[in-house]
């Protein structure tokens, strides 16, 4: 029980570690995405193709 929790507290924090380095990345050209809960479970439950789905949602809407 405790590995699994440890496992899923890892995810979460390497997740924002990607979307906050992501984020420091692009701010030239103005594609921030937020860095809150959604993104963040997103991001925990689905990985690098949850960044690129954001990405594109980002374009798309915006």
């Amino acid at each position: 029980m405790i590995k699994k929790l440890y496992s899923l507290l890892k995810k979460i924090v390497i997740s924002a570690f990607i979307l906050y380095g992501y984020n420091l990345i692009v701010t030239p050209l103005n594609l921030i995405i937020p860095i809150n809960i959604i993104t963040i479970l997103l991001l925990t439950l689905f990985g690098i193709p949850a960044l690129f789905a954001l990405i594109i949602i980002l374009i798309v809407i915006f």
